[in-house]
């Protein structure tokens, strides 16, 4: 077990809320003080520690490694994964409440624990989904922009598109130009979260129905949660299991600390005080990069070409072993399996593994990818050249997607960003209720590095 594994557990109130807070923005008022009292002090007390040394590999490797910045919502810790305000993926599963029927929790629950810090009751996240439903629509002239987009635009381009065309109601960047006191910033950033939250299921739908599929659009039902909604909307209503995984994939690919790069491309531009809109978009244009948000497509690709190369969609772990060794033998690498700062099993990929033994034991692909969990890992340490060997949360939501026909792989990082706005909106909306500054490290020069040690 992780030496941190205490400390994190100590982030979750493990218990219902018993405040008299009557709604999550009531509860964000009251807790506001009280975290902005805990920063004085750490900053009081530990503001001229030293967090660790930065080193001239770090600067050149993308500052990896680097503790720079504050993202209270999530810590990711190397040898048990990510924790949400210290619940791990499974304690999250199993202590966050359900709708009626499901057996997955929502990013409606989610978002209240990733705001408070405490788990939510289950009338506390149906309020959640209420309060989404009930913003739920379209300005007349976003539904024009999307509907006038060329199908050969990327649903991505399209996405962020839209999101900075919603910003024309930003109540953040209205209050702002109005002189709301700086106090009081994190009020229109919480409305203008929950409103771009609610919209997103109906930007994304529109998108994937007018390129994929027949440009015909359902509606919100307000009687059901989000997931089941975004089901609906994308046209898998029927599909009781296919609103469970999105469920289980809004939850976990929601929020992974703030260091990757579509979190701190929102951070980072919501510290120079640009709205939600702004900000998540900009995040949104980092995760479409292909070494971000494009991974889960890029396995699923290999795989299928794999099985395609060999000639079956059963191969064994022979051949598996064989194509491997062929992929890392050609200066390539195996998609799917290593991670930055896990060196383990991704638990992202075991709520998703999980979920596939239970909804999914004999499909094909997944056979395969339960092959490739067997024999990749040992092919990888006999290879030497990887860290971590194990799965990452790419090796297996692709395979889920496309067992219940979302299968139009160019559409799977708008799933991505759909999840990942519950998390990087709800640092966000902390960023201003704490005043946090705008950020600028400062750069060097290849020569003013050289100059700093050749003087010495």
């Amino acid at each position: 077990a992780s030496k941190l594994a205490p400390a994190l557990a100590a982030l979750a109130r493990f218990k219902s809320t018993s405040s008299s807070a009557t709604s999550l923005k009531q509860r964000v008022e009251q807790l506001i003080p009280e975290k902005n009292a805990e920063v004085k002090e750490v900053k009081q007390k530990y503001g001229d520690r030293v967090l660790g040394e930065t080193t001239v590999n770090m600067a050149y490797g993308g500052m990896r490694g680097i503790k720079g910045m504050i993202w209270d919502t999530s810590l990711l810790d190397a040898d048990e994964g990510i924790r949400f305000r210290g619940l791990s993926i499974p304690e999250v599963q199993q202590q966050l409440p359900k709708p009626k029927g499901a057996t997955e929790t929502t990013p409606e629950a989610l978002f209240w624990l990733l705001l408070t810090g405490e788990i939510p009751t289950a009338a506390q996240a149906q309020s959640i989904t209420d309060e989404l439903n009930s913003r739920a629509s379209l300005p007349q002239f976003v539904i024009d922009l999307i509907d006038r987009c060329p199908s050969t635009l990327h649903p991505m381009s399209q996405l962020s598109l839209a999101v900075n065309a919603l910003q024309h109601d930003s109540q953040f960047a209205k209050a702002y130009h109005a002189g709301i006191n700086r106090k009081d910033y994190w009020d229109p950033v919480f409305e203008d979260s929950l409103d771009l939250l609610a919209k997103l299921p109906l930007v994304a739908s529109r998108i994937y129905r007018n390129v994929f599929k027949d440009g015909k659009h359902g509606s919100v039902d307000a009687s059901v949660d989000y997931s089941q909604n975004f089901a609906n909307l994308l046209g898998f209503a029927e599909n009781a299991e296919f609103a469970d995984l999105m469920r289980l994939y809004l939850v976990i690919h929601s929020d992974h600390e703030g260091g990757n790069v579509s979190a701190h491309t929102t951070h980072l531009v919501g510290s120079a005080l640009s709205d939600p809109y702004l900000s998540f978009a900009a995040g949104l244009n980092g995760l479409a990069g292909p070494l971000h948000g494009l991974a889960n497509q890029e396995v699923l690709r290999w795989i299928i070409k794999m099985q395609e190369e060999i000639g079956t969609d059963t191969p064994t772990e022979d051949q598996i072993r064989e194509y491997c060794w062929a992929t890392l033998n050609s200066g390539r690498v195996v998609p799917g399996y290593g991670h930055a700062v896990l060196r383990k099993t991704d638990p992202r990929y075991m709520a998703q593994r999980e979920f596939a033994q239970k909804n999914l034991p004999e499909d094909n692909l997944f056979k395969t990818v339960s092959a490739l969990y067997k024999v990749v890992p040992g092919v990888l340490t006999e290879h030497g050249k990887t860290k971590n060997p194990w799965p990452n949360v790419d090796a297996h939501s692709g395979v889920l997607l496309r067992h219940y026909g979302l299968v139009e792989q160019d559409f799977y990082t708008v799933l991505f960003g759909v999840s990942r706005a519950f998390g990087v909106l709800s640092q966000l909306i902390w960023d201003r209720a704490l005043g946090f500054s705008i950020e600028r490290p400062k750069s060097l020069t290849t020569e003013s590095i050289r100059a700093m040690f050749e003087k010495k």
